[in-house]
């Protein structure tokens, strides 16, 4: 550890915390010597670690990767506003071989933590339909793209917001998202038009669900079509998480609170 820290000299010099980025256990403990509190960021906490950040999904861009860590770190108090962190993290296979050194102040909040771990709906839903939206991205239907809008969460209100486009092959059944029975399902019926509704707990309540709020005052970024502005809007009005895999670009976009916080090319996964 003596000679790693001699190496980085001035990038580990002062710094509050050291984050690592699903470390492996001997590289984990290489810094159990170290002044700085050093925070684990990872989907798991396989390392008993504490402090610890979990990390719902695979961020495959680094910028992502950081800002959900240090997001979490703030939200949980780990660190505060304005702290120096060293991030260590994996860019090529096997290894940790980046090093950024960041303020905590140099990401604006996106709500990206926000949305997995104080969302009403359980933060494994969001990541099982994120999950179904990344795999119907690189698929589509029959080698052709498609788009889909689901929306997670506050499923009463939302459903309360909506009206049925068709027939709901849902309506009597209790199939949860994550099953990967329902998932094939999920894909074959993302053919047609509407959104499905899931619950906080990942019950699949609806399919073909028309989206009726307003969208006044609803502000999506330029090229965005009909899909993106019913998530951002039914996000505004409701406490769901919104997850839309656009047809004409393939990128997968989450809403919340009406505004859009997180975009991922399901090609990268």
């Amino acid at each position: 550890m003596n000679e790693l820290r001699d190496l980085l000299g001035d990038l580990v010099a002062d710094v509050d915390s050291v984050f690592l980025f699903s470390p492996n256990a001997s590289f984990f403990h290489e810094f159990d010597e170290v002044d700085e509190e050093v925070v684990v960021v990872g989907p798991e906490n396989t390392l008993d670690a504490d402090p610890f950040v979990e990390l719902p999904i695979d961020f495959t861009d680094l910028e992502g990767r950081l800002r959900f860590g240090i997001e979490g770190a703030l939200e949980q108090g780990i660190v505060d506003e304005g702290d120096e962190v060293l991030c260590v993290t994996e860019v090529l296979d096997g290894a940790e071989n980046t090093l950024v050194r960041v303020q905590t102040n140099d990401f604006s909040p996106s709500g990206v933590y926000d949305m997995f771990v104080n969302s009403r709906a359980d933060a494994s839903v969001v990541r099982d339909v994120f999950e179904v939206a990344i795999e119907l991205g690189k698929k589509g239907q029959k080698g052709k793209p498609v788009g889909a809008l689901f929306v997670v969460g506050d499923a009463g209100k939302v459903m309360n917001k909506s009206r049925p486009l068709s027939y709901n092959p849902f309506e009597k059944s209790h199939v949860h998202v994550g099953d990967p029975i329902v998932n094939v399902m999920l894909k074959e019926f993302s053919r047609l038009d509407g959104a499905f509704v899931i619950s906080d707990a990942g019950k699949i309540v609806s399919a073909y669900r028309y989206l009726e709020p307003s969208a006044e005052g609803v502000d999506i970024p330029k090229g965005l079509g009909a899909r993106h502005m019913a998530a951002g809007a039914v996000t505004r009005d409701t406490m769901a998480t919104a997850i839309v895999l656009s047809e004409s670009d393939g990128l997968v976009r989450a809403f919340k609170g009406g505004e859009l916080v997180l975009e991922i090319d399901p090609e990268e996964y």
